[in-house]
């Protein structure tokens, strides 16, 4: 068999089963981050966590399968191994990029549902002081303002 043929199938298992086990570890343990975000509404959170590794798994499959192209042949396990381990290392760096931007967006999100609910005065309005009198005093309406 081609060592170029070995490059693509090792090089497609280890960045499809790494890609599985980056989505499933972030789905797991990014349900609870997400019920946060959402104010503990646990079914948007699971419905928004579903969509998020959808869409993690087609941009890192789609990247994976166009990056399987491999310029020159290789002849002997050296360039296997350099082969496969620029591709790898490229596919690693992408999901972790994806990862960090993932968790900058929700933390974003987390930060403005925080001070939100920070915006709430710690005591309700006790009445109110009246009409205001000296410098800051409201324009006078009526009929004797102005003309």
């Amino acid at each position: 068999m081609d060592l170029t043929v070995v490059a693509y199938i090792v090089y497609l298992l280890i960045s499809v089963g790494l890609t599985v086990w980056v989505a499933r570890t972030l789905s797991r343990n990014g349900r609870i981050f997400l019920a946060d975000v959402l104010h503990g509404n646990e079914k948007l959170a699971d419905a928004v966590n579903h969509l998020l590794v959808v869409g993690f798994y087609l941009v890192n499959f789609g990247f994976v399968a166009l990056y399987l192209s491999q310029d020159d042949a290789v002849t002997d396990a050296r360039n296997l191994f350099e082969a496969l381990s620029v591709k790898l290392g490229v596919v690693l760096l992408v999901l972790g990029v994806m990862h960090l931007g993932n968790v900058y967006v929700l933390n974003k999100i987390r930060r403005r549902g925080v001070m939100e609910r920070e915006q709430v005065p710690p005591v309700p309005p006790q009445g109110w002081t009246g009409p205001a009198k000296g410098p800051w005093a409201p324009p006078a309406t009526g009929a004797g303002a102005g003309a």
